[in-house]
């Protein structure tokens, strides 16, 4: 089983940029194809990012294609979530998410283990 904790969340304005990490403990996270979810209040959470448990396949939404890097850095047991040209509707909490599914995938389910999440606010 793994843990996940998420990191690097604050208040930025439209336009610029934040690195969120998410830090894996119990298990190596190399193990595990992960994923960047968000979710705003009263909404369901939408499938952001994800990463292939090799590292060679990535996975946007729409949404954040273009903007939105996934990476993952095995040594020190980190994915991150690099995040540019935020805009106003990025604004929600942010959670990373494993699978021991091969590809990287949207689909929520699959996921089975979850971060505690991080606030992400752009102001305009």
């Amino acid at each position: 089983q793994v843990q996940l904790v998420e990191s690097g969340g604050g208040l930025v304005q439209a336009g610029g940029s934040l690195r969120l990490s998410c830090a894996a403990a119990g298990r190596a996270v190399s193990t595990y194809t992960m994923g960047w979810f968000r979710q705003a209040p009263g909404k369901a959470r939408e499938f952001v990012a994800a990463i292939s448990r090799s590292g060679e396949s990535t996975y946007y939404a729409d949404s954040v294609k273009g903007r939105f890097i996934i990476s993952r850095d095995d040594a020190k047991n980190t994915v991150y979530l690099q995040m540019n040209s935020l805009k106003p509707e990025d604004t929600d909490v942010y959670y990373c998410a494993a699978t021991l599914m091969s590809a990287p995938t949207h689909i929520r389910s699959v996921y089975d283990y979850w971060g505690q999440g991080t606030q992400v606010t752009v102001s305009s």
